[in-house]
């Protein structure tokens, strides 16, 4: 049975962190997905390449195998989702939440219309607001590496009613920074989604990293 909106978000409070996953094989996905779990990370966002339409059934191929085959375990979602077809597609395959790089209020709005949890992509104070007036359920700072938890916490000062999640640049080392400045969680990709570890098989490197993110992120 799938989770309820209100349980997806929830979730996101509970659990921090989502799994950022972008340009890797889909029968990578599903042990990679299952190593984050047994790590205490129990959200996987799986992102559209945007070269062109032949690399959506990758993503989409993806999300079914493990919105299937870990269903109750693992919430998947569908990231770098740029258009109404995009959502369309991640929603078919069993995508629960919809996550994009920048805000396109038609996009969050149509999301949201659909029952999925929507998570866009803002930098500034106005595309943060206009991002949370669409209907995002949560507003995703990014690329936040490259401002540093001061901003989260400037931003958040006038706009603490907006949750915020830190994206981009956000490492072990680094995500107590962020949350302790503002952040509901965050979402991390190449800082925990190590492509030669998965390549190579080595699930056990990926699993002890995802509870060293969950354990800081927790005690923040």
């Amino acid at each position: 049975m799938k989770p309820t909106r209100e349980e997806i978000i929830q979730n996101v409070y509970d659990n921090k962190l989502i799994a950022i996953v972008r340009g890797m094989e889909p029968e990578y996905c599903v042990k990679l997905a299952e190593a984050l779990c047994e790590g205490g990370i129990n959200m996987v966002e799986i992102t559209f390449n945007q070269k062109s339409t032949d690399h959506y059934e990758a993503t989409t191929k993806a999300i079914r195998a493990i919105s299937e085959q870990l269903e109750g375990k693992v919430m998947v979602g569908a990231g770098t989702v740029l258009s109404k077809e995009q959502v369309d597609l991640a929603k078919e395959a069993g995508a629960l939440y919809i996550i994009t790089p920048s805000t396109k209020p038609d996009v969050i709005r149509y999301a949201k219309e659909q029952g999925l949890v929507t998570m866009p992509g803002a930098m500034t104070p106005t595309e943060i607001e206009t991002a949370y007036e669409a209907g995002a359920d949560f507003v995703k700072i990014f690329p936040v590496g490259n401002l540093g938890a001061a901003y989260v916490k400037a931003v958040k000062a006038p706009m603490s009613h907006i949750p915020v999640l830190a994206v981009g640049g956000v490492n072990e080392k680094n995500i107590a920074e962020f949350i302790r400045a503002g952040a509901i969680g965050a979402g991390v990709g190449g800082n925990l989604v190590n492509a030669e570890w998965i390549r190579n098989g080595e699930f056990d490197k990926i699993t002890a990293l995802a509870k060293e993110f969950v354990t800081n992120a927790k005690e923040a």
